[in-house]
């Protein structure tokens, strides 16, 4: 069984998350979503706006991911790797790069991202509608 990881916040699910989910699992048998804790949430300066718990139900209704694992801090993605038995790491290719040093442990790839759709965009559309 070949295995996927990918990591993320997932908040405001939109069809950029599901094109990303979707392809990720493509490439294996098996998908594990690590999402960001609220606590890690706000060690990176972000708020989101559903709680760890609703974020983590939600993924774990859509057809494609099969686990949805807490990230609590940068560092534990080797030990993730290890730990999952994961053949291949899947990140947006906005992050190109970032995360090669995985290399040493299991494939890793960079997706494209979805044009034009962003959890990033939806709230600045929002804050614009509720300003206009």
């Amino acid at each position: 069984m070949k295995k996927v990881i990918t990591y993320g916040t997932f908040d405001l699910l939109h069809h950029g998350h599901i094109n990303i989910l979707r392809r990720a699992k493509a490439l294996g048998d098996h998908l594990t979503v690590a999402i960001s804790s609220d606590e890690f949430n706000a060690i990176k300066g972000k708020k989101a706006y559903h709680n760890f718990e609703t974020r983590k139900m939600i993924l774990e209704a859509i057809r494609y991911v099969d686990q949805v694992i807490p990230e609590h801090q940068w560092e534990q993605k080797i030990d993730d790797v290890r730990k999952h038995h994961i053949d291949t790491f899947v990140m947006g290719d906005d992050w190109h790069g970032k995360f090669d040093f995985l290399k040493d442990y299991c494939e890793v790839i960079y997706l494209p991202r979805t044009i034009g759709i962003s959890t990033t965009k939806i709230k600045k559309d929002m804050q614009t509608v509720n300003n206009g």
